[in-house]
């Protein structure tokens, strides 16, 4: 319990905030919970969705709760489809692995995150 305060208040005296927890699966609507299975097929492998910790690329847990990508672009939709859709780094583009509707879906689900 100690334990817990302790690190809670460190979190507040650097300035971070916890990130909530994802919604859960249950509770996703027919668009998320289809960008859930897009997300599992195409970026599953190598991103974590519902944990914390990489994989071969950054967790997506909380990207839309945060104020900057792992990258220190923004954490906005413009910048995370460009990323999905073009690539970045290490990362492939996907614009040639999923029509408009996957993509549209697998973004309302990385808001549940």
């Amino acid at each position: 319990m100690i334990l817990v305060g302790v690190s809670l208040s460190v979190l507040v005296l650097a300035g971070c905030k916890p990130i909530p927890p994802p919604t859960p699966l249950a509770q996703l609507n027919e668009q998320q919970a289809h960008g859930h299975d897009v997300f599992q097929s195409h970026c599953g492998s190598c991103h974590n969705d519902r944990r914390n910790g990489a994989l071969n690329g950054p967790s997506l847990r909380g990207t839309f709760k945060k104020e900057y990508l792992p990258s220190g672009a923004p954490a906005n939709d413009e910048r995370v489809v460009s990323t999905i859709r073009f690539g970045r780094g290490m990362m492939p583009p996907m614009a040639g692995t999923m029509d408009s509707g996957d993509l549209d879906d697998l973004m309302a689900y990385l808001h549940t995150l």
